[in-house]
């Protein structure tokens, strides 16, 4: 069952600035991510959207302003930071090793050991129970492959974006961030991610999607964070405002106070 929102903040920004030179990337951004929700985040090339989440998860410092985690200012020294922090990302490039197999790449940089000697001395994999968790967590998100032991490189595009996916929900303990999670992906393999990215909300992480694709971000999305020009033009909500506002909004065509009236 589907959880309905929380008004509860679990990653916020406040007036985060970024300069490039005389470049402004990000000027004063806000931002908020609520419990139980996904937050899609979209805008035009250079809108600010990829720095904006660069910022929020260590990939880059702000020249000012703050980040909360849970309501706690922190200051990530680099992505491994907020993962140790509980902030998972998929990237467009998935960062999979195509040649090992689902489970192998499920623990990528987290293997597991075998208990006692046999791990603490001689670092042998405990591959037996990297196997088990990773069909546990594919049955969890109802997720289906072939066999935990294909290797990646077997696996349709939308199956390797499924274990990429997988990956940031096993290990995310506060949130999920998937970067253009669908892109070049087939009609059919769009559809298993998409579901793959509700199961994960509705195990109660919040999920922040960034995409280019408004039909999806429909879909999927509780709110719609507008980016425009370093700044954020609009929060708005699928219910309220139709995408051809939300793209009058991106491209300066329209501002949300022009929609004002609707309920």
């Amino acid at each position: 069952m589907t959880q309905a929102p929380s008004s509860e903040i679990i990653l916020e920004a406040r007036n985060v600035v970024k300069n490039y030179g005389h470049v402004t990337a990000l000027d004063g951004v806000d931002f908020e991510l609520r419990k139980g929700e996904i937050l899609a985040v979209v805008g035009d090339n250079g809108a600010g959207k990829s720095s904006l989440i660069k910022a929020l998860t260590g990939a880059l410092k702000p020249d000012s302003g703050e980040i909360l985690l849970d309501g706690q200012a922190v200051h990530f020294k680099g992505p491994l930071d907020a993962r140790h922090r509980g902030i998972e990302t998929v990237y467009q490039d998935l960062a999979v090793a195509p040649a090992l197999d689902i489970a192998s790449n499920l623990f990528l940089g987290r293997e597991l050991r075998m208990p006692g000697i046999f791990g603490t001395v001689f670092r042998r994999l405990d591959k037996k129970k990297m196997r088990d968790e990773a069909r546990k967590a594919m049955a969890e998100l109802k997720f289906r492959l072939p066999s935990i032991h294909s290797a990646v490189e077997s696996l349709s595009g939308g199956q390797r974006q499924g274990v990429a996916v997988a990956r940031a929900a096993l290990f995310a303990k506060k949130l999920a961030i998937m970067d253009e999670p669908t892109a070049a992906l087939g009609v059919r393999e769009t559809g298993q991610v998409l579901e793959l990215i509700k199961a994960i909300r509705d195990r109660g992480l919040p999920v922040v999607l960034i995409s280019h694709n408004i039909p999806n971000v429909f879909e999927l999305a509780d709110r719609i964070h507008i980016m425009r020009l370093g700044k954020r033009a609009a929060v708005v909500s699928p219910k309220t405002h139709s995408m051809a506002d939300v793209v009058a909004i991106m491209t300066g065509a329209a501002k949300v106070e022009d929609f004002a009236k609707r309920g």
